[in-house]
């Protein structure tokens, strides 16, 4: 079933002079920019009855219509693929993403993304952009995942992400020991010669900060819980590795492995063989686009990670080493 929108709403006079677009904006605020610009275009949004440009100047006194259709924002297919959901209404769900699967179909992943698996549990996000999926994971990133069911919902949860008003906390096993926590400020862009690779550049990057703080301190690793102030893609990865301490199996951004001293076998083996950057989105807190209130959520770490956090505790063979 399509979403059918129609609505209606008066110009004020105190909007003489605005462009249309930018009056629709106001008059419509559940729908982003590019959104209502689409729906001018296309004749779906009218001044008065009649097709205008976005640019027009109104006069105030006019009336906005609405009458639109939301229509399928890609071929992507529906796949039974297991979800673990952590909470569902009808504006949004929470998703505790699992390791090695893909967010977004691309070039080599086009299906077994967690998209496919959406559509299975809600067809209707079809209609949605990207279905729904407002921030991303990476592929071996665990964690928490908000995903909009309706239009209203996800241009709402667009501008929290904006606005840095999301919290959204991880946890994740540095190689070294750190001394305490902090904070990287530091810009990022995409890497001037491995272009699918994102780096720290001193001049044209974009804003990222990221803050961090110790859990437990290891000899060799520590255990830490990270929030990010903004969103760029690959951000505490880099970031981490920017300071001197990559990721535990980060193999894009991290080191070449190592024995720390002192290890036992047991750690040793989990070290070497833990199949992934060692990184888990915890906690996620957001206001409800529904009701407005401040909700949030947790997920406990994965299986593999807990298994890596024991190995540490027990970890290095003398207690004077501790």
């Amino acid at each position: 079933m399509k979403d059918v929108y129609q609505l209606s709403a008066q110009v004020p006079i105190t909007m003489n002079g605005m462009r249309f677009d930018q009056v629709a904006s106001e008059l419509f605020p559940d729908f982003s920019r590019s959104r209502l610009q689409s729906w001018i275009k296309d004749g779906q949004l009218t001044v008065d009855g009649r097709i205008a440009k976005p640019k027009d100047k109104l006069i105030g006194g006019e009336t906005l219509s609405l009458d639109a259709e939301l229509e399928a924002q890609g071929e992507w297919e529906a796949e039974d693929i297991d979800l673990d959901i952590v909470y569902e209404d009808e504006d949004l769900l929470v998703i505790n993403k699992q390791a090695g699967l893909v967010v977004h179909p691309a070039a080599g992943n086009y299906t077994g993304t967690l998209v496919n698996a959406l559509l299975h549990h809600v067809p209707d996000l079809v209609n949605l952009p990207r279905a729904g999926i407002v921030h991303r994971l990476d592929k071996e990133t665990t964690g928490l995942m908000v995903v909009a069911k309706t239009l209203e919902a996800h241009t709402d949860l667009v501008a929290q992400l904006a606005d840095r008003t999301v919290s959204r906390e991880y946890q994740a096993i540095a190689v070294g020991a750190m001394t305490g926590g902090g904070t990287v400020n530091a810009p990022m862009g995409r890497h001037p010669i491995q272009r699918k690779l994102m780096a720290v550049l001193s001049a044209g990057g974009k804003r990222a900060i990221t803050h961090y703080r110790v859990i437990k301190r290891y000899p060799h690793h520590t255990h830490i819980k990270v929030n990010l102030e903004t969103g760029r893609t690959h951000q505490i990865r880099v970031h981490m590795a920017h300071i001197g301490f990559p990721l535990v199996g980060d193999q894009t951004y991290g080191n070449r492995f190592k024995i720390p001293k002192g290890a036992n076998p047991h750690l040793i083996d989990a070290l070497k063989n833990f199949p992934r950057q060692a990184l888990h989105a915890a906690r996620l807190g957001l206001e409800h686009p529904g009701t407005g209130e401040y909700v949030e959520w947790t997920a406990p770490l994965p299986a593999d990670f807990q298994s890596l956090v024991d190995a540490l505790d027990k970890g290095y063979l003398h207690e004077e080493d501790q």
